[in-house]
């Protein structure tokens, strides 16, 4: 029944942490692929890269957030908003009171279905079991406070507060930076492949005494993801836009071109695509917009092999000698 009740928002939950995921990782060479969700608990293809800790986490978090919200709205009968606070004064002005968002809940129901997953009792599955509680640590340490003033006349001489949860984008930034400071475990492989010993699982927690409760861990050294390789799910920068020249471009938007073709042996491929978009648009009384189709040619950069642009050249030259 449980299953039933919480399935969907579960698989809502998974699924919006990894459309962060791609929108954190859109202009790197690693974009977090179709395949990564999958990837992570992968019983044959059980990576444990700084890329799988980040997955990890932001989809922890993405379904501890989904059921936290969900239970707030009231979608769920068995729980409702987070009130054991409500009563008892804050700070200075505030009292706990409203309606906070039910962390507790979503917490505990995440676990279940997320951690279940994770079967296996060697280093790797623990590893993947810390990232996701990291992600569960992420949606708390990113709640906020709302407060509403009361008083005579709007004077705000006391505020009822409550605790809700931050807009999702600030938990998978809040990520990202956790997934540049992580932490590779260093262990002893000989002791490792002991299985299920006393020998591994001693191993395995000196690496871990190293490690924050809130700090992303991995066990292996990131691929090339320049080039494509099947088996891992990653494709390569061949193909892939970046971005030269727009408008509000971030210093780390402005250099993909060069981290996703000329660093990785490519050539920046400019082609150019006619948009069509409204234009023009005018208010007629009463009441409707009407706009105008505008036609524009747009420049787009893409990452392309030295080598054909090279042979088209030579073949353009042959053409002329004849």
């Amino acid at each position: 029944q449980a299953y039933l009740t919480y399935s969907s928002s579960v698989a809502a939950g998974a699924q919006s942490g990894i459309e962060e995921c791609k929108f954190q990782f859109g202009w790197e060479r690693w974009n977090c692929p179709e395949s990564a969700l999958q990837l992570s608990t992968h019983n044959r293809l059980r990576s444990a890269t700084r890329e799988t800790s980040f997955v990890h986490a932001i989809s922890s978090a993405g379904v501890m957030y989904t059921l936290t919200r969900n239970c707030s709205l009231g979608d769920f009968e068995s729980c409702g908003c987070d009130d054991s606070r409500n009563g008892r004064v804050g700070g200075r002005g505030w009292v706990w009171g409203g309606c906070s968002d039910n962390v507790e809940f979503g917490e505990r129901i995440s676990k279940l279905f997320v951690d279940a997953l994770e079967t296996g009792h060697d280093t790797r599955a623990l590893i993947n079991l810390h990232n996701n509680e990291v992600g569960r640590l992420a949606v708390r340490a990113t709640m906020k406070r709302a407060c509403k003033c009361h008083g005579v006349s709007g004077s705000c001489s006391i505020q009822t507060c409550w605790l809700q949860l931050a807009d999702f984008r600030e938990i998978g930034n809040y990520l990202k930076v956790k997934y540049d400071q992580a932490h590779k475990l260093e262990v002893d492989k000989r002791r490792a492949r002991a299985g299920n010993s006393a020998e591994s699982r001693g191993a395995t927690a000196e690496a871990f005494g190293s490690a924050h409760a809130s700090e992303l861990v991995f066990l292996e050294d990131s691929p090339d993801y320049c080039t494509g390789n099947a088996s891992l799910g990653h494709h390569g920068t061949e193909g892939r836009e970046c971005l030269q020249t727009g408008p509000n471009l971030s210093q780390w938007e402005r250099r993909s071109c060069r981290r996703l073709c000329t660093e990785c042996g490519l050539r920046v491929e400019e082609r150019r695509a006619e948009t069509v978009a409204s234009c023009n648009c005018k208010f007629h009384w009463c009441c409707t917009v009407r706009c105008e189709q505008c036609r524009q040619l747009v420049a787009k950069h893409f990452c392309s092999r030295r080598d054909a642009a090279a042979s088209h050249t030579r073949r353009r030259g042959r053409g002329h000698r004849r």
